[in-house]
């Protein structure tokens, strides 16, 4: 499972970040808000690179934690 913070602050971010996400791996990702540094999690068998590059291309960040 790969785990990053992110700058995703509310539902609008991750309706924003969703076709990116869902492209390298649908249904697999979610994103907590109720935790303060948002974390993102993807169970899919893909890079931690190809993650933030997703988070990237919809204008959004993703640090390793």
């Amino acid at each position: 499972m790969i785990k990053l913070k992110t700058n995703v602050k509310c539902g609008a971010c991750v309706a924003s970040i969703t076709p990116e996400m869902d492209k390298i791996a649908p249904g697999r990702w979610r994103v907590d808000l109720t935790h303060p540094d948002r974390i993102l999690e993807v169970e899919a068998p893909i890079s931690e690179e190809a993650v933030k590059s997703a988070l990237q291309q919809a204008g959004y960040l993703g640090e390793s934690i």
